[in-house]
């Protein structure tokens, strides 16, 4: 776990200047996907995916300055994954970004990942009330060890804005 931890610190560092004053809240949330998908997960082979996909997933809210993010954060995903030369990783971590807002169970390709990255965020989105019956009481402990910083009510002011915005597709990271 060290060197996932070690790859995710890299990545956000690299990405600091374009976060800012953001860059707490979202390096904690980062984390406590990331541990959410271990918990789920225990497998070493996906741990590196897991760690990539998290730093990624939400990324485009500051590179594109939209709430419309999927496919800007997947695009920085593909960059860094091309330049890292883990180019055969590109297609699963690409999913586990553009599916992991799914208000319904995935199936199609890397079910199994993709799957566990949608429940690990969803858990985290969901301030741990979702759990999809794991340990509630690491959840917890995970929150508490990284706390929100304020994450969640920066999303819902940055959904709010979007909402007036674009009144027909207030929320358009949602998948079915």
């Amino acid at each position: 776990m060290n060197n996932s931890i070690k790859e995710i610190d890299d990545i956000l560092q690299k990405f600091k200047p374009i976060i800012g004053e953001d860059y707490e809240k979202y390096r904690n949330h980062v984390y406590r996907v990331f541990l959410n998908c271990l918990l789920i997960d225990n497998k070493k082979e996906n741990e590196e995916k897991y760690a990539i996909a998290t730093v990624f997933h939400d990324i485009g809210i500051w590179t594109n300055h939209t709430i419309d993010y999927l496919d800007p954060s997947v695009e920085q995903a593909k960059i860094y994954l091309a330049k890292m030369d883990k180019k055969d990783w590109i297609n699963e971590i690409s999913l586990m970004i553009y599916w992991h807002h799914k208000t319904t169970k995935y199936q199609g390709e890397f079910t199994e990942t993709v799957e566990n990255f949608r429940k690990a965020d969803w858990i985290d989105v969901s301030l741990g009330l979702l759990t999809f019956g794991y340990d509630k009481q690491k959840i917890e402990a995970n929150r508490k060890q990284l706390p929100n910083l304020g994450f969640h009510a920066f999303l819902i002011r940055a959904t709010t804005k979007n909402f007036f915005r674009h009144p027909l597709n207030p929320l358009p990271m949602f998948r079915k």
